[in-house]
């Protein structure tokens, strides 16, 4: 089954979202336009599911913030 991993930080920024599902919807236009339905409906499924899981679930995990190193303690 395909799983996309939304955790992965390419996924971060939305045009490569949005790129990666017009990029599959448009490869299924050109397979539908050239009558060659199974691989439309093929990739059609993947861009259906690519838009699901990358445009209306997603919730992007948050950026990890480096705490500060410690200053080392003052030999007085």
């Amino acid at each position: 089954m395909l799983n996309i991993d939304t955790s992965h930080p390419i996924y971060r920024p939305l045009w490569v979202r949005l790129l990666i599902v017009g990029f599959s919807a448009g490869w299924a236009i050109l397979e539908l336009v050239n009558h060659e339905i199974f691989w439309a409906t093929l990739v059609g499924g993947v861009a259906v599911y690519s838009a699901y899981v990358l445009l209306f679930t997603f919730k992007p995990v948050p950026e990890k913030v480096e705490e500060p190193a410690a200053a080392p303690p003052d030999d007085v």
